[in-house]
């Protein structure tokens, strides 16, 4: 069967089980375009490069599937590289599909060429660049499967003009194996047996949950050891939902805006266990000083990652779902009927922490932000898809959002990039038509990626907007109150648009609250609406997210008022 490489794409897309692609065309993928037409892909067109990719990622976060996204050369594929760069911090699987020129004009400086390969090695899992057609099909399988095994993370696929239009004898390649390429999902016995005997006699353990929690489906799992061993479960960012955020075992968030009574149980435990996560300095703060007396143990898939940032005691290189099933055997097999005793005076200090140094705020006669968040919590019952912009009204949302299950809190982690969560929460709806899906931002973060809003009107997606608008870039400002004498350089947001006339504009629904008693009709007007919608709500302009670890100081050390 003779296919040009456009047909071959489509095919291959099919084969693993594309149903959606996020993109927005040009000269370089015209004939990609052409035979996407032809197929039953659907295609979001979005109204930005960057919002394509970032719907792509919230696509995937919420459905655990590879995200997909397709870009025309040059500027198309320049504009992109945000959003690879975002999926490559929070290592989430995308394939992303760029049009390139001609293979003979390549190096030529022709009209919109890129190097987008060199571009974006260093922010990729991988890259390919496919020069021959004969080629085309195998470099597809590959890119899907570096992308969804081992530790996930974006690979993206150039494809000049002439590979896409060239013709050559198709044949299914099925299933593929890389010789060069092979993860290790099943952990050493013996680390687990030394984990095991850890946990059963240390007396302050404290398991660190992160997004490789998430991303391995290994919530059940976490969730199976935590309860039998009678262990307290903090989270990075990126690992809320993984634990049931009610739960009275969680801990809450870890970190510079984690609780009280995370940072300290961390800070005096004596064995801490991290699933899935990289011990970033936002996690650690200043390195000398975390978990002091702890016994480390680094449960990781990637074993670049075990020792990066802070020492290790016990280092396990494995798949989190494999490794801690592997853990559960061992000690549902042992006698832990001791473990009541020994946990007790340890739980108990920390309901102590939690009852005296809780996450608070004082509601006046201005809307606060944690209430709006609050109420969009109690009335959801907890059970939307909540994505974020970054800033304030992310760490807010982590704080006071109480996520019961993982893929439902779906933010940009390890690069903070502001006007991701409009884009995600429209990949999120794609993958869930039939969810509630809501982005929490701040009036600076969702100026970034508005033009989005057109892309969810089009499509008639029922995405939920909650604006938390304080007229400042909130987290800059925040950081300008407490550490430059309130000097508020450039983070005065007065001058913006009237969002309810925005959303109007766009033919969506708009809604205000300027009083805190106008905050919960307005949330259940929104949310109640088939449309989507824009609820904005006037907050208190200077309030500031706590608690707040300074930069370089200790976990401990944090600013609680």
């Amino acid at each position: 069967m003779k296919l040009t490489g456009a047909q071959i794409l489509m095919e291959v897309l099919k084969e693993e089980g594309v149903d959606t692609i996020f993109g927005f065309p040009g000269g370089a993928v015209i004939d990609i375009y052409d035979e996407l037409m032809k197929t039953d892909i659907r295609h979001i067109l979005v109204r930005h490069e960057q919002g394509a990719v970032h719907a792509a990622d919230g696509y995937a976060r919420a459905s655990g599937k590879v995200g997909v996204s397709l870009v025309t050369s040059g500027p198309g594929a320049t504009n992109a590289v945000t959003g690879i760069a975002t999926a490559y911090m929070d290592s989430i699987p995308l394939v992303v599909i760029t049009g390139q020129v001609p293979t003979p004009l390549i190096g030529n400086d022709a009209f919109q060429e890129a190097d987008i390969v060199g571009i974006t090695r260093p922010c990729t899992k991988h890259n390919y660049l496919v020069k021959d057609i004969d080629k085309l099909a195998r470099t597809i399988k590959e890119a899907f499967y570096i992308a969804r095994t081992g530790r996930p993370g974006p690979v993206l696929i150039d494809i000049p003009k002439n590979v896409g239009s060239a013709v050559f004898e198709y044949k299914s390649l099925g299933e593929i194996r890389m010789d060069s390429y092979n993860p290790t999902y099943k952990p050493h016995k013996k680390q687990l047996k030394r984990v095991a005997d850890l946990i059963k006699k240390a007396e302050k353990p404290v398991i660190f949950a992160g997004g490789g929690v998430i991303l391995s489906k290994a919530a059940e799992e976490l969730t199976h050891l935590a309860r039998i061993g009678l262990i307290p479960v903090t989270t990075s960012l990126m690992g809320i939902g993984a634990f049931p955020g009610l739960d009275p075992l969680c801990l809450g968030m870890l970190g510079m805006h984690g609780t009280f009574r995370a940072n300290m149980a961390v800070s005096d435990s004596d064995l801490l266990i991290g699933i899935g996560v990289r011990f970033d300095d936002r996690v650690t703060g200043k390195i000398d000083t975390f978990a002091p007396d702890a016994d480390i143990v680094h449960i990781d898939i990637d074993p670049t990652s075990i020792r990066k940032n802070v020492p290790v005691a016990i280092p396990v290189v494995g798949d989190c779902k494999d490794t801690l099933a592997m853990i559960n055997q061992i000690l549902d097999k042992e006698k832990l009927a001791d473990l009541d005793e020994k946990r007790r005076p340890w739980l108990d200090q920390i309901q102590h922490w939690k009852d005296t140094k809780p996450l608070a705020y004082k509601q006046s006669e201005v809307i606060k932000p944690q209430y709006v968040i609050e109420k969009l919590h109690e009335i959801t019952k907890g059970e939307a898809i909540i994505t974020t912009e970054v800033g304030q009204n992310q760490m807010w949302a982590a704080q006071f959002y109480h996520f019961a299950k993982p893929n439902c809190f779906i933010t940009s982690g390890g690069l903070g990039t502001m006007g991701f969560g409009l884009p995600a929460a429209i990949g999120a709806q794609m993958a869930f038509p039939d969810q509630l899906v809501v982005d929490i931002a701040g009036d600076g973060s969702i100026q970034m990626n508005i033009q989005e809003m057109a892309t969810a009107v089009q499509n008639k997606l029922p995405v939920k907007i909650v604006i938390l608008n304080n007229r400042y870039l909130g987290m800059v400002r925040q950081w300008q109150d407490l550490f430059y004498d309130k000097r508020y350089a450039a983070t005065d947001m007065t001058h913006a648009p009237d969002f309810v006339k925005l959303a109007e504009a766009y033919g969506a629904k708009g809604f205000r609250a300027t009083k805190v008693e106008e905050v919960e009709d307005v949330l259940h007007a929104g949310l109640e609406s088939s449309e989507t919608v824009i609820m904005e709500f006037v907050v208190e302009r200077e309030e500031n997210v706590y608690p707040m670890v300074p930069a370089g100081a200790s976990i401990t050390e944090m600013l609680l008022v």
